[in-house]
């Protein structure tokens, strides 16, 4: 059972990660630091979208209209940390 708990904290981890890039590739490209011309940083852009835009449009449901403003990642960073704090503390369970 601990290699289950193992495995899930390493998922809530990958998750954690894609998010995190996903933000910090977006204000990047908000910036024009980084192009969507280059064929390589579009790959790997239009890949997280794939990814997270399922998670982000349910979340959206919830939300409230925000003029410009996207709270939808934050709320599943939010709840990813929550699901590793739950984890962590019923590692007994797992035991």
């Amino acid at each position: 059972m601990q290699s289950l708990f193992q495995i899930l904290m390493l998922l809530l981890d990958i998750v954690w990660f894609f998010i995190l890039a996903h933000v910090i590739m977006s204000w990047l490209i908000n910036f024009q630091v980084l192009n969507l011309q280059q064929q390589f940083v579009a790959q790997i852009w239009y890949g997280l979208n794939r990814l997270l835009e399922p998670i982000y449009s349910r979340v959206r449901q919830f939300l409230p209209p925000m003029s410009g403003i996207d709270l939808a990642p934050l709320v599943v960073l939010v709840a990813v940390y929550a699901l590793r704090i739950i984890l962590i503390n019923n590692a007994a369970a797992f035991y």
